[in-house]
């Protein structure tokens, strides 16, 4: 049976942020400016540097500030960072970021424990934020965790997910990402969801954010793609995790999403070896290995075509 896919993807590498935000090693500017100059080398168009959280509660993203004051940037490419309030985005006027990404939690509980907020009090936020951010000429786009079920509530209602959307579209943010940072999401969960969004919401351009907690991630990418959803987050490695979220495992790993996609004619204008190698790179800084398929098995284009002798003979003998 033919999938019906869409033709080119964008992905976002958000491993210098979600990725290294649960990691017990906390990487140097440097070590993460090199990391994100082999990102635009790959050829990544949508790279998020890190967040400006509290450093007592994030202290893997202490130093964001200092990592934007030395980015080498390259025209065309969007570098952004996650804030949580106004202060964060006074942060990111001062150090040069030109693009934020607000975020609030469909759950109730996840949302407490992450911002220490409940929905409502974050959604009351936004102005603030907003206002502040267009003083000063950045952009604003949303995020949406437990967009498909937290482990808290179970699943989400869909209606507590559009009320979010609905606060986000009253403010003026129109780029919008549904985010399952649980990793509870399944495949036709996610085509009904991102089906009924699309057409409830043709104004906004939405981002898809799946972790692989529980090995559906890149199976819920494709049914992404299937709905009609062009633009997807990914981190290097497969790294990452909510520090919030018991059990919660890495993203889905950038090589694997775009290995997926070279193999099956979908456009990415990724360069997967680079983006292998920046892989390789953070494996060796961290010092463990992770949930990244490719970087343990290799491209499919490189395995041995030609059996051993030895099984060649024995496969003549039966």
């Amino acid at each position: 049976m033919p999938l019906n896919l869409v033709e080119e993807i964008k992905i976002c590498e958000v491993g210098p942020r979600d990725g290294l935000q649960n990691e017990k090693r906390i990487l140097t500017t440097e070590e993460k400016l090199v990391l994100i100059e082999g990102v635009v080398q790959a050829g990544f168009s949508v790279i998020e540097v890190g967040s400006f959280m509290s450093p007592k509660a994030v202290p893997q993203m202490a130093n964001t500030d200092e990592v934007f004051q030395n980015l080498k940037r390259k025209e065309g490419v969007e570098y952004r960072a996650l804030v949580a309030n106004l202060k964060g985005v006074e942060r990111a006027a001062a150090c040069g970021c030109k693009k934020v990404k607000l975020n609030v939690s469909a759950s109730k509980a996840h949302n407490l424990a992450n911002l220490n907020r409940t929905p409502a009090e974050t959604v009351e936020g936004f102005y603030g934020c907003m206002d502040a951010a267009r003083s000063v000429g950045i952009e604003v786009s949303g995020s949406i965790s437990m967009a498909f079920g937290s482990p808290w509530d179970r699943e989400i209602p869909l209606s507590d997910v559009k009320e979010i959307v609905d606060a986000y579209l009253a403010v003026g943010v129109t780029e919008i990402s549904l985010s399952d940072a649980s990793g509870q999401a399944y495949p036709t969960q996610v085509y009904q969801i991102c089906t009924d969004m699309a057409k409830s919401y043709p104004q906004v351009a939405w981002w898809l954010h799946f972790h692989n907690t529980r090995g559906l991630g890149i199976a819920n990418i494709m049914a992404g793609m299937q709905a009609g959803f062009t633009r997807y987050d990914s981190a290097f490695a497969g790294v990452g995790g909510c520090p919030f979220v018991p059990g919660a495992a890495g993203n889905v790993a950038t090589e694997d999403v775009v290995h997926m996609c070279d193999e099956i004619g979908i456009k990415t204008g990724v360069d997967l070896d680079q983006a292998m190698k920046v892989s390789r790179q953070l494996v060796q800084l961290l010092n463990h290995g992770t949930d990244s398929y490719l970087l343990r098995a290799g491209k499919s284009s490189d395995l041995i075509s030609e059996l051993p002798t030895g099984q060649l003979r024995n496969q003549t003998l039966k």
